[in-house]
């Protein structure tokens, strides 16, 4: 597999959760950690069917080693979508979709008082003050940006 395209995430991060491919939220950031996991540029970001990945994985109905594999072949984003829309077992339509992508694009930590603690002291962490960090993909994007050297 060529490398010169691989998005090195010891450098960067990779791209926002909130970017879209075929309408699906986080499948570019999924991509560009599967490509970097085979560079062995990863970083400290993590590659497998856990984490915020598992929930693409899971509404798709694919195998996260199965879209490695496919990454292994060196294709570009809209090859990778397309093989995602023929290989998932759960096929779904624009209006699925779009409706799953906008639920997890509002995601927050609202469960149970533990896990709102946990996100709590997570952006504590980058700064005590901040008050505008609501969403999953708030923090995903505060942590990708406060990793590479910004401040909070």
């Amino acid at each position: 597999m060529s490398t010169t395209n691989t998005t090195d995430l010891t450098l960067r991060p990779p791209r926002s959760p909130r970017v879209r491919l075929g309408g699906f939220i986080l499948l570019p950031r999924i991509l560009d950690k599967g490509r970097a996991s085979l560079a062995a540029k990863l970083g400290d970001y993590h590659y497998a069917g856990k984490g915020m990945d598992r929930h693409f994985f899971n509404f798709v109905g694919l195998d996260h080693e199965a879209l490695k594999a496919e990454l292994a072949k060196g294709g570009g984003d809209l090859e990778l979508l397309t093989w995602i829309q023929a290989n998932a077992k759960n096929q779904r339509q624009p209006w699925e979709i779009a409706a799953w992508s906008e639920f997890h694009l509002r995601r927050s930590p609202d469960s149970d008082h533990e896990t709102i603690t946990d996100f709590a002291e997570e952006v504590k962490k980058f700064n005590p003050n901040r008050e505008d960090i609501h969403t999953w993909f708030d923090l995903m994007d505060l942590d990708d940006y406060c990793s590479f050297g910004g401040k909070a």
